[in-house]
C-alpha cells in the first residue's frame, strides 16, 4: 500500500530531524520541541502504520508461525547489523555504547526486542519502541489465537482508558518495578522464556497449545508494559491503544466495521490520551503541550493519508517509505559518528543538518538492499519450507 509507505517515510525523516537538530539545530529545537515534540509525532505515524496492517497481515495468512517468521525477518537482519557496528565503533573509540555490565542479559533481551521492558539500556536510543512494537504482536496474536482479534476497537478504548485513570490517579507501579523487586537478570530469564515458550506454542498444531501460547504471551505483554516500563505507565498504555486505534480504522475500511465506530474509538483514544498528558504535567524532558501537539498531527497525518490512499503518491515519497526502517535505526549510529568526530554546533547550522541528511539516505538505501532485501527473502523462503497451518476455523 503505497499510502502507508508515504506515512512510514514522513514519520522516519520527523524522528531523524528530532535526533539531528539536537546536534545542528540546537537554538531552533530549544525554541520548538516544547510546542511540538517531532520524535514522538513520528514514533505515532508509525505505531499508527503498524496497528492498520500488522493485524491483517496475520489475519490474511491466518498462519501465527508464517506472521513471526515474518517479523523476525523483517526486524532482526537490520537489527542485528546495525547494532553489531554501533559496538564495533564503540570498541574502536568513536562513539560510546550505553549498557551495563551483564553482556549476556542485554544480548538475551535484545534478541526479544523487549530489552525496554526489561531493565536492559538500549544500545541505540531508538530501539526502545521495538520493545512496543513487540508487546503489540504479543497482544494481537493472543486474540488472534482466542479468536477476538475482531474486538480491536474494544481493546483500544480499555486501553486507552486505563491510561487516563492511571495519569489523573496516579495508582501505578514506579519505572522498573519489576527489574527492582526480582532483578534484571532474573527478569530476563524468566520473560524470554515466557516470551519464546508463548511463540512456539501459539505456532503449534494443537488448538489447545495456540490458545495458551497465546495467552501467555499477551499476559506477559501486559505485565511487563505495565510493571517495568522506563516511560510512564500511562503512555506506553496509549501508545498500545494506538496501534489498536490503526486496527480499527483498518477494519472500517475494509468494510469489517463500521466507520462510526472507529470514529467513536478515536474520539476516546484521543480524549484519554491528550487528558493523561494534561494530568502528567511537564517535566525536563516532557511537556504536555508538546507530546499533545504530536499526537493530534499523527492522526491528522494519518487520516490525510487514508483520504489521499487511491490517488497517485511521488516516487522520492515512497522510496523513502522503502527505506524507512534503515533511516530510523542507521541515523542514531551516523549522528553518533558526527557527534564524535566533529562535535556538535554551538548555533544552528542547516548547512550541515542537510548534509547529514545528503549521507544517510544513500547508506540507508545500501542497508535496505544488503540487509533488508535479503532478509525478507530467507523470511519468505522458510515460509514456504515449513507446513502451513491455518488457524482461522470459522
Amino acid at each position: 500500500m503505497g499510502w502507508l509507505d508515504a506515512l512510514r517515510g514522513i514519520a522516519a525523516l520527523a524522528v531523524v530531524f528530532d535526533h539531528s537538530s539536537a546536534s545542528f539545530l540546537a537554538e531552533f529545537r530549544r525554541a520548538v520541541m516544547p510546542e511540538f515534540a517531532a520524535g514522538r509525532y513520528g514514533i505515532l505515524v508509525f505505531f499508527l502504520v503498524s496497528g492498520y496492517i500488522i493485524p491483517a497481515s496475520l489475519e490474511r495468512r491466518g498462519d501465527v508461525r508464517a506472521f513471526w517468521i515474518g517479523r523476525v525477518f523483517r526486524i532482526h537482519p537490520l537489527c542485528a547489523v546495525v547494532v553489531a557496528v554501533f559496538l564495533a565503533l564503540g570498541l574502536a573509540g568513536v562513539v560510546k555504547p550505553r549498557g551495563g555490565s551483564d553482556v549476556v542479559g542485554a544480548a538475551v533481551a535484545h534478541l526479544t526486542l523487549l530489552q525496554e521492558l526489561l531493565g536492559t539500556p538500549n544500545v541505540l536510543m531508538v530501539l526502545w519502541t521495538l520493545s512496543y512494537e513487540m508487546a503489540f504482536y504479543l497482544l494481537v496474536v493472543a486474540l488472534f489465537t482466542v479468536r477476538r482479534h475482531e474486538r480491536s476497537a474494544t481493546v483500544a478504548v480499555t486501553l486507552a482508558v486505563v491510561a487516563a485513570v492511571v495519569a489523573v490517579t496516579g495508582v501505578a507501579l514506579p519505572a522498573s518495578a519489576l527489574s527492582r523487586l526480582v532483578g534484571t537478570g532474573p527478569l530476563i530469564a524468566l520473560a524470554s522464556t515466557a516470551v519464546v515458550a508463548a511463540i512456539c506454542c501459539a505456532s503449534a498444531a494443537s488448538p489447545a497449545l495456540r490458545v495458551v501460547g497465546g495467552v501467555l504471551g499477551g499476559v506477559s505483554a501486559l505485565v511487563l508494559v505495565a510493571g517495568n516500563g522506563t516511560v510512564a505507565v500511562w503512555e506506553g498504555l496509549v501508545v498500545l491503544a494506538v496501534m489498536f486505534l490503526g486496527t480499527a480504522v483498518h477494519r472500517a475500511d475494509n468494510g469489517q466495521g463500521t466507520w462510526r465506530h472507529a470514529a467513536c474509538t478515536a474520539a476516546v483514544v484521543i480524549v484519554c490520551a491528550t487528558g493523561s498528558a494534561y494530568a502528567h504535567g511537564d517535566e525536563s524532558h516532557f511537556t504536555w503541550r508538546g507530546w499533545i501537539s504530536a499526537l493530534l498531527l499523527a492522526l491528522l497525518t494519518f487520516g490525510v493519508g487514508l483520504a489521499a490512499r487511491g490517488r497517485r503518491i511521488p516516487r522520492s515519497l515512497l522510496g523513502l517509505g522503502a527505506i524507512s526502517y534503515s533511516v530510523y535505526l542507521v541515523h542514531p549510529v551516523l549522528l553518533a559518528v558526527s557527534d564524535g568526530v566533529f562535535g556538535r554546533s554551538p548555533r544552528d547550522n542547516p548547512v550541515a543538518e542537510l548534509a547529514f541528511c545528503a549521507v544517510l539516505l544513500p547508506l540507508c538505501a545500501l542497508t535496505y538492499r544488503y540487509v533488508e532485501t535479503p532478509g525478507r527473502r530467507w523470511g519468505r523462503s522458510l515460509v514456504h519450507k515449513g507446513p502451513t497451518r491455518l488457524l482461522a476455523e470459522r
